[in-house]
C-alpha cells in the first residue's frame, strides 16, 4: 500500500486513519481488538484518538479509546507497526473548561502515556484551543515532551486561523517544534471551514491535512433519507442541517456515481476527500467490520475529473 507523509515528519500513514472514538463508546473492548485487527490486516496503519475519547457516553469518564489501544497493543505485542495519534486539550470533566497550557499538556501526556502503555505518542495535537494561553508556552510544553522522547511529532485541530498562524511563526522565531499537521472538519457536507483560510495556511507551510467528520456522522453513507427517519434520534443533532436542497443534491450525485462504479456511497465520499487538494488522509471510524468495505473501497479506485466536478458541483 501507497503511504503518504505527513507534513514534513517523519511519519509516513495509510491512505485513510482509523478513528479510534469509537472504542469504547459504540464498541466494546472485544470489537475493539476485532476491529483493530482488520484495520491493520488492510495496511491501516494509523489510529486517531484522544484523552477525552469518549468522556460523553453514559458511564464514561474519558480514557477509554486510549485504555483499549494500550491493552491492544500491549496484547498484540504490534505497537512498532502503528502510528498512534492523540490529542490533549479537551476537559475531562462535563462542562469544564478546555486548557493547553503547559501545566495541564504535562499532566495530561503522562495520563496518556499510561493508558496507552506505550513510551511514546507518534503524533501528539492540541485538540482544541482555550484562546488564552501564549503559542510560545504550548509549544515549549511539546518542546520538552519531544526532548524527553515522550512525543515524536506534533499536529493542531480546531485552530482558527490567526492562532495557527501565530504558533506558525512562533516555531520559526524561537525554535519551537512546528506543528507538522493539522486536523479540520472537512466533508462533502461540510467545506467552508477548511477551504478558505485554512487550506491556504496548511499548503503554505506545508502541513499534512487529516480531516476529520469525513462521513457527516453518517450522512453521506445515504443511510438516512430524510428529516423525519431520525427526528427525536441520537442521530438528529448531527445531522438535522444537512437535510435541504444542497444536501439533496450531495446525496444524489453520490448515488449516481456510486451506481456508476457498484461502489458504496461512504467508499465514494471518502475518495472525493482523497483526491482534493491539501489532504493527505481523511479520518473515518467504524463499528463493525461490513463497514470497513467503504474503506478498501476508497483505497482501490479513483473518481475521474469529471465525477469530482459532479461532487464539487453538488456540495457547492
Amino acid at each position: 500500500m501507497t503511504t503518504k507523509q505527513l507534513g514534513k515528519s517523519g511519519l509516513y500513514t495509510s491512505p485513510i486513519i482509523f478513528g479510534g472514538n469509537v472504542f469504547g463508546w459504540t464498541v466494546d473492548e472485544k470489537e475493539s481488538f476485532d476491529l483493530l485487527d482488520r484495520i491493520l490486516d488492510m495496511g491501516i496503519n494509523h489510529i486517531d484518538s484522544a484523552d477525552v475519547y469518549s468522556r460523553w457516553a453514559d458511564g464514561n469518564s474519558g480514557g477509554e479509546s486510549e485504555r483499549i489501544l494500550g491493552k491492544y497493543f500491549r496484547d498484540r505485542g504490534n505497537r512498532d507497526k502503528t502510528i498512534i495519534a492523540t490529542k490533549v486539550g479537551s476537559s475531562m470533566q462535563q462542562g469544564g473548561d478546555k486548557d493547553i497550557s503547559k501545566t495541564h499538556i504535562m499532566r495530561a501526556v503522562e495520563d496518556s502515556l499510561k493508558r496507552l502503555q506505550t513510551d511514546y505518542i507518534d503524533l501528539y495535537y492540541t485538540h482544541w484551543d482555550d484562546d488564552k494561553t501564549p503559542v510560545e508556552e504550548t509549544l515549549g510544553a511539546y518542546d520538552q515532551l519531544i526532548k524527553d522522547g515522550k512525543v515524536r511529532y506534533i499536529g493542531a485541530s480546531n485552530l482558527a486561523p490567526n492562532r495557527l498562524k501565530d504558533s506558525l511563526q512562533a516555531s520559526k522565531n524561537s525554535d519551537l517544534p512546528k506543528y507538522e499537521v493539522f486536523q479540520p472538519e472537512y466533508s462533502l457536507a461540510v467545506r467552508d471551514k477548511f477551504e478558505k483560510e485554512i487550506r491556504d495556511i496548511c499548503m503554505e507551510n506545508e502541513l499534512g491535512v487529516a480531516s476529520y467528520f469525513s462521513l457527516a456522522s453518517g450522512f453521506l453513507t445515504g443511510k438516512y433519507n430524510s428529516l423525519e427517519e431520525i427526528k427525536g434520534t441520537s442521530r438528529e443533532p448531527f445531522l438535522k442541517n444537512y437535510f435541504d436542497e444542497r444536501g439533496d443534491k450531495i446525496l444524489k450525485a453520490l448515488k449516481d456515481i456510486s451506481d456508476h462504479h457498484n461502489k458504496s456511497q461512504a467508499g465514494i465520499a471518502l475518495r472525493w476527500i482523497m483526491q482534493r487538494p491539501g489532504i493527505t488522509s481523511p479520518i473515518a471510524s467504524a463499528t463493525s467490520n461490513s463497514q470497513l468495505i467503504s474503506f478498501q473501497e476508497a483505497m482501490d479506485m479513483s473518481l475521474s475529473d469529471e465525477e469530482m466536478e459532479k461532487l464539487n458541483s453538488a456540495s457547492a
